[in-house]
């Protein structure tokens, strides 16, 4: 293929495509997702059904993003918080109850577990895999997976496509629309278009995931209890197992029965640099240390289950996540940001594109924070999704623009379904009006949703 220049500020420069032909179509598309986390697979099937067409680009052999790849695990944000009920209320349904009965019907998915004052349902991330493969099938979603986006085409702040490159080399695809869906707002970037990192550049640390088999389910229930947040006993354990010699950061851990018999899944680890230094994991060095450190700690709190846990005595680490466990990197700077007040108040908006009952986790030092939102919720504003500077783009996932404690509530994963449906409405409305997205009134995209099952 003719060589492409490193950086391309003329959109009309294009690459030569016949030594490619799996990718000679890819020349003009309307709607271009990159990202296939929870965000992505909600955009690129929304946008397709409504009758565009769509390419997904995603990195890995499959989708599924910090919910697969992380194995994040959960679906976490779909019922409403209470000291009061004593069973889960759903508030958030739209493309995230789509999925979530997809799973279900799978058999991929377990009852709502307890987790402190709300409710969450774990997956099988293979099941999870299975399920956007079908979804986005079934749209006819073009799916470019083993696919990096390496830089971007703009004809002075308006974007029209993508550089990608893969093992069959480089190509580019012109777009119409595209919805970024990375997760780390890696299209903006790229564009040198304005972000933000946490607060004042201090994000959550990351984590690694792992899944632990042969557990003796009623020993175990019967010692741990049915919040998957653990008890005060196996808190006093792990500090105690510290004095012993574990390597074992964080003392407030949380445990999910997984849909597979005699399996749980485990979110105990805290990765942290040499001295507690932050990990930043756009920086591939962090990511490595990230990595690294994450295995190395899964083994501790695996031996730690097995010698102090009843009902683990014979239990052995199925897998971790493929990467570790990412909460935060960059934020864009949009038209309007989510604040922290607006998710204490509880603030609805006309222009809110999803409930968001789930408390304000901030996850830094040796147990994570938790801000609760008791029988109640706020609205993120459409605003949020849609960069202050650059046309023809929309962001949908956890690099929406919000405060970094607000963030810490609004990214789990029925929200970041909905920044997908939600982006999709808005590339429709866009394309079919010739509208710029920041043009859109947030309402508009609001109405279409609701139209399309979301409970706004």
């Amino acid at each position: 293929m003719t060589d492409i220049p490193a950086t391309l500020s003329n959109w009309t420069i294009t690459a030569r495509l016949d030594e490619a032909p799996s990718l000679s179509t890819l020349t003009d598309v309307d709607v271009l997702v990159v990202g296939g986390g929870a965000a992505g697979v909600a955009a690129a099937t929304v946008a397709a059904e409504a009758g565009q067409s769509v390419v997904l680009v995603e990195r890995y052999g499959f989708c599924g993003g910090a919910a697969v790849a992380g194995m994040s695990g959960t679906i976490c944000g779909i019922y409403l918080a209470s000291d009061q009920r004593s069973g889960p209320e759903q508030v958030v349904y739209g493309f995230t109850e789509r999925f979530r009965a997809e799973l279900e019907a799978r058999g991929g998915l377990t009852e709502p577990q307890r987790y402190g004052k709300t409710w969450t349902s774990a997956h099988d991330p293979l099941v999870w895999r299975e399920t956007a493969d079908a979804l986005l099938r079934q749209a006819e979603v073009r799916i470019l997976l083993h696919t990096v986006v390496t830089d971007v085409l703009m004809d002075g702040d308006t974007y029209r496509g993508v550089v990608v490159e893969s093992n069959a080399g480089r190509s580019v695809i012109h777009a119409r629309r595209i919805i970024d869906a990375s997760g780390d707002a890696a299209v903006v970037a790229r564009a040198g278009h304005r972000y933000f990192y946490g607060d004042n550049g201090v994000i959550q640390n990351p984590t690694m995931f792992f899944r632990i088999a042969g557990v003796d389910m009623e020993a175990f229930l019967s010692y741990y209890g049915p919040d998957t947040i653990c008890p005060p006993k196996v808190t006093d354990a792990i500090v105690e197992a510290r004095q012993r010699g574990f390597d074992l950061p964080r003392q407030k851990i949380w445990i999910f029965q997984t849909p597979r018999p005699g399996e749980l899944m485990v979110n105990a680890t805290r990765l942290t640099g040499p001295g507690g230094r932050m990990l930043n994991v756009i920086d591939p060095e962090d990511f490595t240390e990230a990595e690294i450190g994450g295995r190395r700690q899964v083994r501790e709190y695996a031996r730690f289950l097995a010698e102090n846990v009843p009902g683990c005595t014979d239990t052995y680490v199925v897998d971790t996540g493929v990467e570790a466990g990412v909460r935060q990197t960059r934020s864009i700077v949009g038209m309007d940001r989510l604040t922290n007040d607006d998710v204490i108040s509880a603030r609805k908006r006309s222009d809110g594109i999803v409930r968001v009952p789930w408390p304000i986790e901030l996850h830094s030092g040796e147990r994570p924070k938790l801000h609760w939102l008791l029988d109640d919720y706020y609205e993120v504003p459409y605003s949020t999704l849609v960069p202050a500077v650059g046309e023809n783009i929309i962001v949908a996932g956890r690099c929406l623009s919000a405060e970094h404690e607000a963030l810490a509530s609004a990214r789990v994963t029925a929200q970041c379904f909905e920044y997908g449906h939600a982006a999709a409405m808005a590339a429709t409305i866009s394309l079919a009006d010739d509208t710029p997205f920041r043009q859109i009134a947030g309402d508009s995209v609001r109405a279409a949703m609701k139209a399309n099952g979301s409970a706004l």
